[in-house]
């Protein structure tokens, strides 16, 4: 069973030998460090394992198996920010544990893993305390000899990781008192990066295939490389069941999609649309767990809000049994879709893709011309698709047109996004603007399906015997809300269709 923690630490150097050879000094007075406790001396000894093309190294991550020490075993580190990574360990073996290989599938794929580097490290260790004798941070001294085939490399490092819920602000302190005592901090985020450094066996740089510099081609492969790279970040995230990891998943493939579709004059839809199918594929099995996650959360939330007179029946526990039932389905449907062969066959023609863009004329041209054009095709889209909805009487068919529009002003928001780089200001206030019709719209069409779901619920309470009063007062609550939504659209879409908006561009 795998384990994790989140480690914040930050790593040191001596600077010179003959700080070296004074020794990390007494940390004793700095900031609410009042004693340091020596804890001995240990051996470790650990094989880090990667794929041949030094995948995961190149995206930060570690993979070992380590014994000595009270916590050996495999070790995956997943890099959070600078300095912070949350460490999944998971018991001692000869293979890699299961738990740990499905964290790094979307990396590793069918490229299979093998050593790359041995670390041997003689660590002393002591513990800072405050002055009630409670663990503020572990510093380590370590002697490192890095081994890759018939080239080692050794060094000196010290660590200090800081306990649980302790202010980073600590390491500040740490930082300063070594700075005078001749430590820097490591130019190397960590003990494997350094060791394929000084070994000569850094992971190679991506290629870039969107053409030259300064070109449309160039900044639109930039942004998807940028969107698969998030896509592929969040795999692990997703699959530890991390908050709002669902949602940044299904954002990326989405931004994907749009500008496959927005870059149409740069990129080939021959290429580009049987990619966009998958990505859709894996947005829809991500999004029957983050829909009920949204509905969830959109219920509870209003039925918080209702008096207690109008609270009939064991309401909460019922939409409790309602979620559970759900939700333990789409969780296994989302997680079964990132085992899929057809999962990583997605992933490796999105590698394919970035590898040989298929490129039209488009992608020469600069993207100062290319861009505007197409963001402004996009928002005439969303223009006819608005005027489409608001033409309609009340009822299902405006619910689906005005659907339609809000997936139109995602793709607007996309793209102006997405040029931003080149455009500046005018992208970024076109995309703020259409994010506040995308916002309303969302709220309208979330109102459709909680509806939806309460008519369900209604149903499940009467054949229970349970009274279904609160079910349609809630109903009732959402049918207003989506009123209220659709009277306000006509002002919130004239301030994103005010001209100025887009002459900008």
């Amino acid at each position: 069973m795998a384990d994790t923690k989140r480690e914040i630490e930050r790593k040191f150097e001596f600077s010179k030998a003959k700080s070296a050879r004074r020794g990390v000094p007494d940390l004793t007075g700095t900031a609410a460090i009042a004693a340091v406790t020596d804890q001995g001396t240990v051996d470790l000894d650990a094989v880090y394992y990667d794929t041949p093309d030094q995948r995961l190294a190149a995206d930060g991550l570690t993979l070992r198996r380590r014994t000595g020490g009270a916590d050996e075993g495999w070790h995956l580190k997943l890099p959070v920010s600078p300095g912070v990574r949350d460490e999944v360990g998971a018991e001692l073996s000869d293979t890699v544990p299961p738990a740990l290989a499905a964290l790094i599938r979307s990396r590793v794929r069918d490229a299979g893993l093998t050593p790359q580097v041995r670390l041997v490290s003689s660590r002393r260790v002591s513990h800072l305390l405050d002055a009630d004798g409670a663990l503020l941070a572990e510093l380590s001294t370590d002697e490192v000899l890095a081994e890759r085939g018939d080239t080692t490399a050794g060094w000196t490092e010290v660590e200090v990781e800081l306990a649980d819920g302790v202010d980073p602000d600590l390491l500040d302190a740490v930082e300063k008192t070594f700075r005078k005592s001749g430590l820097k901090v490591s130019d190397a985020p960590s003990k494997l990066a350094r060791a394929l450094a000084e070994t000569d066996a850094e992971p190679p740089a991506r290629p870039s295939g969107g053409g030259p510099g300064g070109t449309a081609g160039a900044h639109v492969v930039a942004y998807l490389a940028e969107q698969r790279d998030a896509l592929v970040a969040q795999d692990p995230a997703v699959r530890r069941n991390l908050p709002d990891s669902v949602h940044q998943m299904r954002v990326a493939t989405r931004r994907l999609r749009s500008v496959f579709k927005t870059y149409r004059k740069v990129l080939d839809r021959e290429v580009t649309d049987p990619i966009g199918e998958e990505l859709r594929w894996l947005a829809a099995e991500l999004g029957v767990d983050r829909d009920q996650e949204v509905l969830m959360e959109r219920l509870q939330a209003h039925l918080a809000e209702l008096p207690r007179p109008l609270l009939t029946g064991p309401v909460r526990s019922r939409l409790r049994t309602w979620n559970t039932a759900r939700r333990s389905g789409s969780r296994r449907r989302a997680l079964a879709a990132l085992d899929s062969d057809r999962y990583v066959a997605l992933l490796n023609a999105l590698d394919t893709l970035l590898d040989a863009p298929p490129l039209l004329g488009g992608a020469a041209e600069s993207p100062k011309k290319v861009l505007p054009k197409a963001v402004l095709r996009d928002y005439a889209r969303l223009a006819t698709r608005i005027d489409s909805a608001l033409a309609l009487g009340e009822g299902k068919e405006r619910d689906l047109a005005l659907h339609e529009a809000r997936k139109a002003a995602k793709r607007v928001r996309y793209a102006a996004e997405s040029a931003e780089p080149e455009l500046g200001k005018p992208a970024k206030h076109l995309a703020k603007a259409v994010k506040k019709v995308q916002t309303l719209l969302g709220d309208h069409q979330d109102s459709v399906v909680a509806r939806e779901a309460l008519r369900g619920l209604a149903a499940q309470a009467a054949d229970a015997g349970e009274p279904a009063f609160t079910w349609g007062v809630l109903y009732g609550r959402e049918e207003a809300l989506a009123e209220r939504r659709e009277r306000e659209l006509p002002d919130i879409w004239a301030k994103a269709s005010a001209p100025a908006l887009r002459t900008a561009l």
